[in-house]
């Protein structure tokens, strides 16, 4: 199992990016008065919550299995990305909101210059943290820091809109601009919500590996058999880092108990090699028995001209 350090570190610099970045933001928000500013500032209390949900999953996600959870822990984190999620997309139904506002009832806008600069330094600071998130969460396959990179990383693409809005409010004096530019953004942040919530369900419903991930581990085990064997029924599945595949493996009624545990161990090995995080569960059965044939509900996707797995 990943060592957690690796994945507490990045987020408890996302606590403390989410912090800073509040207050920067606060405070441009309180001396422009730009809803623009305000709806960044809004994000990063979000941030913050988020921030926090994310080290507190990935502290449950590494305890050890136990008699309650014989699975493991990890998909928490498909919980905790969901609600990410989620935060977003009341962060932009918030942001929208407060833009047609706005809109409705224009207020003219002040020290923007002040404003423009402690903003650009939140995104600065979040942008880089964004970034050690996601490649984080990517080298470990950890979706609870990948969301939490991608959710900073919408929060930097809004404050780049919010910045660039302002700028033209400064250079032209349309004030129009600052929550049009904020409305434009909501919808951005929504669809970066929806994707993570969409991600969780995904693993929550235990959806199948990639296609092109399906067919390596079926070329792995077909590469593993010799003649008269077979194998079917495989169902995969991943639990944040971890990757679960189970399936029948057919062979001679007359093999010996010993010489078929070698073929699954042989199975095994090569699926760690392209697989190390792989843990396969494999059901051995006589390929003469007719019930073999017939003992999943996955056989006759299997026997399809076009074959889907999951």
């Amino acid at each position: 199992m990943t060592n957690s350090r690796h994945l507490k570190i990045p987020i408890l610099l996302s606590i403390g990016a989410a912090v800073v970045t509040m207050g920067l933001k606060g405070t441009a928000w309180v001396l422009t008065g730009s809803v623009g500013l305000l709806s960044d500032a809004a994000e990063s209390v979000v941030n913050l919550v988020a921030a926090g949900i994310a080290y507190l999953s990935i502290h449950y996600a590494s305890r050890p299995v136990d008699r309650s959870h014989t699975y493991g822990h990890e998909k928490i984190a498909y919980f905790s990305s969901g609600l990410e999620g989620a935060l977003i997309a009341v962060a932009a139904g918030v942001i929208g909101y407060t833009s047609i506002q706005r809109l409705l009832h224009a207020e003219p806008l002040a020290a923007l210059d002040l404003g423009l600069g402690l903003a650009l330094i939140a995104s600065l600071l979040n942008l880089a943290v964004a970034i050690l998130l996601i490649r984080t969460g990517r080298r470990y396959h950890s979706i609870v820091l990948e969301a939490d990179g991608q959710h900073l990383m919408t929060d930097v693409w809004t404050s780049a809109a919010v910045l660039l809005g302002l700028g033209l409010v400064w250079l032209t004096g349309w004030m129009w601009l600052d929550p049009v530019v904020a409305l434009l953004m909501a919808g951005n942040i929504l669809w970066t919500g929806f994707a993570l919530v969409r991600r969780s369900f995904d693993g929550l419903m235990d959806r199948a590996l990639p296609d092109e991930d399906v067919q390596r581990i079926r070329a792995v085990i077909q590469g593993c058999l010799s003649p008269g064997m077979a194998f079917h029924a495989l169902r995969t599945r991943r639990a944040s880092p971890r990757l679960f595949a189970d399936f029948h493996v057919l062979v001679p009624g007359a093999m010996s108990v010993q010489a078929a545990h070698d073929v699954v161990e042989k199975i095994e090995e090569a699926l760690r090699t392209a697989y190390p995080l792989l843990e396969a569960t494999i059901h051995l059965e006589p390929i003469e028995a007719q019930e073999a044939w017939h003992d999943s509900a996955l056989l006759p996707l299997e026997r399809g001209a076009a074959p889907r797995e999951g």
